[in-house]
């Protein structure tokens, strides 16, 4: 991921969604430095969004499951 991420820093856009916080993706990673690096790239020019709330899918789900 390290290798991606410095070939495409200010080169292309990137879209990356994840489930995982930021103070997670050390526990992904295994270290905490090359995480630290591959954030400071993907954050630097970078726009975030963070979406919270119910799920779509569990709602439908739900609907379903009390009829």
């Amino acid at each position: 991921m390290t290798n991606t991420v410095n070939d495409l820093y200010q080169r292309t856009s990137v879209i990356i969604t994840s489930n995982k916080s930021f103070e997670e993706w050390p526990e992904v990673f295994g270290d905490s430095v090359i995480t630290t690096a591959i954030l400071d790239r993907l954050v630097h020019y970078s726009e975030l969004f963070s979406l919270s709330g119910d799920s779509y899918r569990m709602t439908h789900r739900k609907t379903f499951l009390t009829a």
